[in-house]
């Protein structure tokens, strides 16, 4: 079970989360609606390419990845959404499109955009499209240590969860 693995490591580091079980659901807006969390507070991964080496951004489900804006940030020359058959194998662990913001747990770096640094505690799948775990911001980047920039614009998204 995929949440296993994410449990594990938040109770080897002492760090309190909740579990919030929900119907199925694929798209971040879809998650958040049923789990009633703000689309700001639920915190989605899309899995990019930088340079052709793949990276998690993590951004409030209600926004997108700006890949230029991305590419410039990280002083990469490309920066492009990676397909599901370029990044499933590397979470053996995870349903597909609903990867944990651990990129720690699964050696690829990890950025967050600056605007979930705003929020007191953010949701986010844990590796099941029937589970989320909401922790404060605090504790996730204490333990991810992810770099954190601007990389995104508030529009509705339709880039993977």
């Amino acid at each position: 079970m995929p949440l296993n693995k994410v449990k594990a490591f938040l109770d080897v580091h002492g760090t309190k989360y909740v579990v919030i079980s929900h119907s199925k659901a694929y798209t971040a807006q879809g998650i958040a609606a049923i789990a009633h969390i703000s689309g700001k507070e639920l915190a989605k991964t899309v899995v990019v390419k930088l340079d052709g080496d793949l990276a998690m951004t993590v951004l409030p489900a209600s926004y997108q990845v700006d890949l230029e804006e991305l590419r410039k940030r990280t002083g990469v020359s490309t920066a492009e959404l990676a397909t599901e058959r370029e990044f499933k194998q590397h979470f053996p662990d995870c349903e597909t499109g609903a990867m944990p913001p651990f990129g720690n747990l699964y050696g690829i770096p990890v950025y967050v955009d600056e605007t979930l640094t705003l929020d007191r505690e953010i949701a986010f799948n844990a590796g099941s499209h029937y589970e989320l775990i909401k922790m404060l911001y605090r504790d996730f980047e204490r333990l991810v240590k992810p770099e954190v920039m601007d990389f995104s614009s508030a529009h509705a998204a339709y880039a993977m969860v």
